[in-house]
């Protein structure tokens, strides 16, 4: 059963539902000081585990180690450039009914999954190296 929310946490929420990427907690932290709606750097992140926890949003550790944050209205999967940082959205989920078996066998409840590839995108990958599209 999911908790009744404090006031810090709906203000992180709201914030989160009102972005279209995801954003760090430095970057939370900053907007709410900004909007006259202030709360410690501390009061944040615990916000964020708190929402993490009931599968409200997802933490993604980026490649340079930053997390950043964002709501979880469904899964989303990536391939990720690690030199630009361009990130593609995957639109199927090769893995969905996995994650209903794995549910299912185990009793776990899960809120959310992630699907990341990492590697580089046409425009970065070297110049005299072709691609299989291109050939």
């Amino acid at each position: 059963m999911k908790e009744k929310l404090t006031r810090s946490q709906e203000r992180v929420l709201h914030l989160l539902q009102h972005h279209e990427r995801a954003i760090s907690a430095q970057d939370i932290h900053s907007e709410l000081r900004n909007s006259e709606k202030s709360v410690g750097l501390a009061t944040v992140y615990r916000s964020l585990d708190t929402l993490k926890m009931q599968g409200l949003i997802k933490a993604l550790t980026l490649p340079n180690g930053e997390t950043v944050y964002s709501v979880t209205p469904t899964d989303r999967h990536h391939l990720n450039c690690l030199n630009c940082g361009k990130s593609l959205p995957i639109d199927s989920c090769p893995i969905h009914d996995l994650g209903n078996q794995l549910a299912k066998k185990h009793t776990f409840q899960i809120y959310y999954h992630t699907l990341e590839f990492f590697g580089l995108c046409i425009q970065c990958q070297e110049p005299n190296q072709k691609t299989v599209a291109n050939l």
